[in-house]
């Protein structure tokens, strides 16, 4: 593939007046408001791909595909290498479930519209990872439905991020989407609505007892015009292990066509309490959500940010929603500015094997990533599913990369 095992510089001019930040203004609780000069457009790393990870979801019994997958600890750690310390809950959208045999997907295979896994060590092996599902009246089932005053017939949910909130009793949080189906097309789905789903604390898979509460900011809208929350987290916070913390979970949502990213922002004791949390204008932050802004894009409907060892912000994404390279854009915060479009990985190859593959919602995994690299996933689907996953039974899956940061 292009790019693999290769040190790689991108390196685009700055505008001189666009404004970073210095590492030692970071201890501010404020980081957003200690700008200085920072490069946001030039990254030197190696990527290789990490066959250990495909590997792990390369199944042939039971789940054998999925797509979303994002990933907490127990405890709420959400430092490099976190997992090796703490169980790991990994949570997927839309999941297949069955049986391949000599590469033959056999009758009887379904689909549910989410799932989890639970990692032990976080080692990516068979014998370190189980798989979840609920099971009713004899028949495979859904983790997560939705049942909120919003809720409509014949909705499902899709999983956004998430995270162990050490704010309160290690509650499991997860963003959720409600999907409903609207023809037999590809993408003939729709976005209805947002919401939280709360997992209490400790709970064992399949998690029989949840919450879950409609996100009131654009309830009753259209989703396509004003977007929803969930499409990645940064929880800054000294107990999740952020290196510059200022105490806040940052939410991330994306809008429109153009994949815009727009930021709300709340202390975690206060996620609960919608009145709490606050938006980024693009100046500041204000209690009016229609104030919101949107600040790059390009982006895909899931991604990941992390601050890199340099103190500058890594948010991941698929360009151009389903484009065919692992993108980066350098942020000088949470909240940015951020820098040009830097082409990451090219996974073409992944996609090669028939014209109607495509790729989507790559994204960063800190908590799996080792203390000296970033372990991303992008998943793989088909314009023509139905039909391609009896050809291709391992289609459906995430894919990863390690990318390593060079000073």
């Amino acid at each position: 593939m292009l790019f693999n095992k290769q040190l790689t510089t991108i390196n685009i001019l700055l505008p001189a007046t666009l404004l970073a930040f210095s590492i030692s203004a970071c201890s501010s609780n404020h980081p957003e408001q200690q700008p200085a000069q920072a490069n946001l457009d030039s990254l030197r790393f190696t990527v290789e791909e990490a066959p250990e990870w495909s590997a792990l979801f390369k199944r042939n019994s039971g789940w054998f595909g999925g797509d979303g997958i994002f990933a907490a600890t127990r405890d709420g750690k959400e430092t490099n290498g976190a997992s090796k310390t703490s169980e790991t809950i990994i949570w997927f959208s839309d999941t297949m479930l069955g049986e391949i045999e000599k590469d033959s997907l056999k009758p009887g295979y379904e689909m549910i519209n989410n799932s989890i896994a639970v990692l032990k060590d976080g080692i990516p092996d068979n014998d370190h990872i189980r798989f979840y599902w609920k099971q009713e009246n004899g028949k495979n089932v859904s983790l997560f439905v939705p049942k909120t005053p919003a809720t409509q017939k014949s909705e499902y949910y899709w999983l956004g991020d998430g995270f162990v909130n050490q704010a309160r009793n290690n509650d499991l949080y997860i963003f959720g989407y409600r999907i409903k189906n609207i023809s037999n097309q590809a993408f003939g789905f729709k976005e209805m609505g947002n919401t939280l789903i709360t997992v209490p604390g400790g709970s064992q898979p399949p998690f029989n007892e949840y919450r879950q509460v409609d996100i009131p900011f654009f309830l009753g809208k259209d989703v396509d015009s004003t977007g929803s929350f969930g499409a990645g987290i940064l929880v800054n916070t000294a107990e999740a292990g952020a290196s510059n913390p200022d105490g806040y979970v940052y939410i991330y949502g994306i809008r429109g066509k153009e994949k815009k990213l727009m930021i709300a922002r709340v202390k975690p004791a206060e996620i609960e309490a919608f009145d709490k949390w606050t938006f980024w204008d693009g100046q500041q932050w204000t209690t009016d959500v229609s104030k919101i802004a949107t600040v790059t894009d390009r982006l895909s409907n899931e991604l990941g940010m992390v601050q890199l060892k340099d103190g500058r912000y890594a948010l991941v994404f698929q360009a151009d929603g389903l484009g065919r390279y692992v993108g980066i854009r350098l942020g000088a915060s949470p909240v940015g500015p951020f820098g040009k479009l830097i082409q990451v990985f090219d996974v073409s190859a992944s996609v090669s094997e028939d014209k109607d593959f495509f790729p989507y919602n790559a994204k960063v995994h800190p908590v799996l990533s080792a203390p000296d690299e970033l372990l991303i996933s992008y998943n793989v689907n088909s314009f023509d599913f139905f039909n391609d996953i009896k050809k291709f039974p391992n289609l459906y899956r995430p894919r990863f990369i390690r990318v390593k940061v060079q000073p």
